[in-house]
């Protein structure tokens, strides 16, 4: 039988996810309601800029107060889609101390400080659900936190930024350089104004720890991410890379050290074989490779970004809080049991493909491999072209570890005939 007093639900932040969250909970009330064995009640929206015109969005619901609508008591459920630290921690914090649950999609801040909210969650015996920070409308934390809990999850790779896997993909495809790539990403929508927190990694290292505390249930803040942008990837990369039948995409890895005593999470561009699974991911997409123990490997795919698939996870959320409200329960928190500490990123243990510039003359090859064999790197191919005095050295390694090759670069800096260093690149995905 359902209930038919209302859950109330306060909404923080109505700009593009808000205005859809708004939408679907307006025009799907009774769809909401079946599902969850009660009516919800969107209570109050708060937003900086109440005169705006919100298509859609009940305009008596708008308040600039979100303080004082966390603070009401009578909200069951809080929705944030403000992003940014403060003053959304307090917020959250506030609605945790009042009752409420909360859904959010600040990877940001969960990425920061997501031990001490799930511990105030707890707290207060109330939920905090966050499917929305990572993938967009992808179901990525849920499996990851209940459906392979009881599994031994050893590695997760994935492309979780669409705006740099865009830039990547036009890149590949047109033989565009990075800022032609970008300006047309942002001709397009799919890049902000700024593009830093996407261009240099910071938005996919956000995902990459919240993704690997989830996965080998230890905590990772953003702090532990080993991160690199993409916008020292070149033409003359992207052609190298499919030289040896590869692309380069943006990834965020998550890894279990072979002997489990520690983890690794980093975010880089890589070459990946064209057979890998994520090289087929095009456009703005994101997508994620699972490998777990006993379920094998796993790929979810779809839309990262956007209002509508934004807004699907954050109802599902939704949804999931308001159904353990109407059973006096809550769902699953975090994990941590393993405390696990996170590895430097010299420890990590990958393979390179590097790009000299050379003197074009005899012995060069046998001084550069000389470099390599003294810090225990070996060569698996080379390839060398030389005209006019000049000459181009692309050395791809076995696996070795990421201190023992700076180690190698550094000494090849050092020799004569060694002109520059024109890229590094890690080989991912086999």
């Amino acid at each position: 039988m359902m209930r038919t007093r209302p859950l109330k639900v306060a909404l923080l932040g109505c700009g593009v996810v808000g205005s859809e969250v708004t939408r679907i909970i307006t025009t799907q009330t009774a769809d909401l309601a079946a599902r969850i064995g009660a009516p919800i009640e969107l209570a109050g929206i708060a937003v900086r800029r109440p005169n705006r015109v919100r298509e859609g969005v009940p305009q008596e619901l708008l308040t600039t107060d979100a303080t004082a609508l966390v603070k009401r008591g009578d909200i069951d459920v809080v929705i944030e889609v403000i992003g940014g630290i403060e003053p959304v921690r307090t917020l959250i914090t506030t609605a945790f101390e009042h009752g409420a649950s909360v859904v959010s999609a600040n990877k940001a801040l969960l990425a920061a400080d997501g031990a001490s909210l799930h511990a105030k969650a707890v707290e207060h015996g109330v939920d905090l659900y966050y499917e929305a920070a990572v993938a967009g409308a992808i179901p990525l934390i849920r499996p990851l936190r209940e459906s392979l809990a009881g599994d031994k999850v050893n590695r997760v790779l994935g492309i979780v930024n669409g705006t740099t896997n865009f830039i990547l993909d036009k890149m590949d495809s047109t033989g565009a350089g990075y800022s032609e790539a970008l300006d047309e990403a942002t001709a397009l929508g799919y890049a902000e104004a700024d593009p830093t927190a996407d261009v240099e990694g910071f938005d996919a290292a956000a995902k990459a720890a919240i993704l690997a505390g989830i996965a080998f249930h230890t905590r990772v803040t953003i702090d532990d991410v080993h991160r690199e942008g993409l916008t020292e990837v070149t033409a003359a990369d992207i052609a190298s890379a499919k030289k040896m039948g590869c692309t380069v995409k943006l990834l965020a890895i998550c890894e279990r050290a072979r002997d489990g005593r520690s983890v690794t999470a980093r975010v880089h561009p890589a070459m990946i074989p064209l057979s890998h699974p994520l090289a087929s991911v095009r456009g703005a997409y994101n997508a994620v490779f699972v490998e777990a123990e006993a379920a094998g490997q796993l790929m979810f795919y779809g839309p990262g970004a956007g209002g509508a698939p934004t807004a699907s996870a954050v109802l599902g959320d939704l949804v999931a809080a308001c159904r353990n409200k109407l059973a006096a329960t809550t769902g699953a928190g975090e994990s941590a049991y393993t405390q696990l500490p996170v590895s430097p990123m010299g420890d990590v243990v990958t393979r390179y493909h590097i790009s000299l510039d050379v003197a074009d003359k005899p012995g060069v090859l046998a001084q550069v491999a000389t470099v390599f064999a003294e810090h225990d790197v070996s060569i698996d191919t080379v390839r060398q072209q030389g005209k006019d005095g000049e000459a181009s050295l692309v050395v791809v390694t076995h696996r070795a570890p990421d201190a023992a090759l700076s180690a190698t670069v550094s000494s090849l800096r050092k020799l004569d005939t060694v002109r520059g260093v024109a890229s590094i690149m890690r080989v991912e995905g086999e």
